[in-house]
């Protein structure tokens, strides 16, 4: 595996003063060669100005969060990562990688959740570049690369979890954000890691049901709120009934036998549990 070499070039300054001043004295040679018609001053000019010529072509920038790498004949002799103006040898070839950040936004994946359901998923994901050999040398083409490895890591990812939670200890892409974001991050990572890239952050942006079932789970999400609302609403009220049993028999206030009581209970639980509201009636007799 090819890791990064950091190199250090030739200041670019003092190479463009040299090179200026080289090409002066070759343009000078040819100039005075022909006035006083010397040809080997002339052969010695002409082969100066291209050996200047060639050593101009070592000259390069690195502009700031970017790095040059240098390669000589295919060998891999190290990159440049400071910004400013260098000089290296001209026949070095220097591949420019930026070391900046990326974002990538995946397409909007359909897949299957843990439960066999189909759902859309779609994700982001920044990164940047950590190691410039490997992302040169390591793979093909390190942009395409993160976008296949993000692709796959959401779709291995989705099949992990279902899309809600029907426990309340049950993690599922829609309930989860962080969690599932940190292990989605993991994951890419996981799989960027050889090719020299860093992932910073990557979380999930598009979740949704497939459309051809979108409707039904719509009603089962519908069902279920309902029947947790009821739960809620049941414990309320026998938490109130049984409240207010135990408040009538210590304040004395009335006592009840079990009939009276299991009536009592039965109107309490439906006046409290009722989706519209009661009409009382007002017993103006004996209750016995």
């Amino acid at each position: 595996m090819i890791r990064e070499i950091d190199r250090k070039a030739v200041n670019g300054a003092l190479a463009l003063v040299l090179l200026v001043i080289a090409s002066g004295f070759s343009l000078m040679l040819v100039i005075t060669a022909a006035q006083n018609e010397l040809p080997p001053r002339a052969i010695l000019g002409v082969v100066c100005g291209v050996v200047t010529f060639v050593l101009w072509l070592g000259l390069f920038t690195v502009q700031p969060n970017q790095a040059r790498a240098l390669t000589l004949f295919g060998d891999y002799k190290g990159s440049v990562k400071k910004a400013g103006l260098w000089w290296a040898n001209p026949f070095m070839v220097k591949k420019t990688v930026s070391l900046r950040i990326h974002n990538f936004e995946t397409a909007k994946l359909k897949v299957n959740d843990l439960n066999s359901n189909p759902i859309e998923i779609g994700a982001v994901v920044v990164w940047l570049v950590v190691d410039s050999a490997e992302a040169l040398f390591e793979v093909e083409n390190y942009e395409d690369y993160v976008r296949v490895q993000s692709e796959s890591a959401v779709r291995t990812l989705a099949t992990q979890y279902p899309y809600d939670a029907h426990n309340a200890d049950e993690i599922s892409l829609s309930h989860n954000a962080s969690d599932i974001a940190e292990q989605l991050a993991g994951e890419v990572q996981n799989r960027l890691s050889k090719a020299g890239m860093k992932v910073l952050e990557a979380r999930i942006t598009h979740l949704a049901y497939a459309p051809e079932i979108a409707g039904a789970m719509l009603r089962r999400q519908q069902a279920s709120a309902i029947i947790a609302a009821r739960e809620k609403i049941v414990e309320g009220a026998v938490s109130m009934v049984d409240m207010a049993l135990r408040l009538l028999d210590e304040r004395g206030v009335i006592t009840l036998d079990n009939e009276r009581k299991a009536a009592m209970v039965s109107n309490l639980l439906v006046t409290l549990c009722a989706d519209q509201p009661m009409q009382p009636v007002v017993n103006t007799g004996s209750i016995y």
